[in-house]
């Protein structure tokens, strides 16, 4: 049985070292310029979070669990955050089919836990789509969770160039467990 609850709190604040004004987002939110001018710190009180450079959860993304983030540009290269999206909380099994090819070509393999290299493990050296079945997962660039990352939550993504995401490769992929 999986079940899932949004659950988190997070204080962003237009300056660095949390100074300035400030706006509390516990939900979804496509675009915080109507609250405040610009991004550069925050306090994740509860839960998980992926925040976005641009509006309506596009450009660069980065995860957040609970903590500090006293000044996005010198701890991820991040110049402002500017939408941000809540990730739920998640219980019970995770499972993704991920593709080489777009539209669900080439081979496929079924993953229920991370994997630090698709090459390693399967042999395969790019992966253009897959199906979230169960679970939320966060995909990444290079091998061993590292690069630049994109959150994932269930359903068909059958197209990453589709995505805004051309040129990207993902090559580890890691479940959102309940660590948040």
């Amino acid at each position: 049985m999986s079940t899932s609850m949004n659950m988190g709190r997070i204080v962003f604040y237009e300056d660095r070292n949390f100074q300035g004004r400030s706006y509390e987002c516990s939900s979804d939110c496509a675009d915080m310029s109507s609250y405040l001018s610009r991004c550069h710190s925050c306090r994740v009180q509860s839960g998980c979070f992926m925040v976005y450079d641009r509006n309506n959860y596009m450009g660069n993304q980065y995860f957040m669990r609970r903590g500090e983030y006293s000044d996005f540009q010198s701890m991820m290269g991040m110049t402002d955050i500017r939408s941000c999206r809540t990730i739920p909380m998640h219980r019970g099994s995770y499972r993704m089919r991920i593709y080489e090819r777009d539209n669900f070509g080439g081979q496929m393999h079924e993953m229920m836990d991370d994997c630090d290299s698709i090459m390693d493990r399967y042999r395969m050296s790019d992966c253009q789509s897959c199906n979230v079945m169960d679970g939320h997962w966060l995909m990444y660039e290079q091998p061993h969770f590292r690069g630049r990352m994109i959150y994932m939550r269930p359903g068909e993504y059958r197209n990453f160039r589709d995505m805004g995401m051309s040129g990207m490769r993902f090559m580890s992929m890691r479940r959102i467990t309940d660590m948040c």
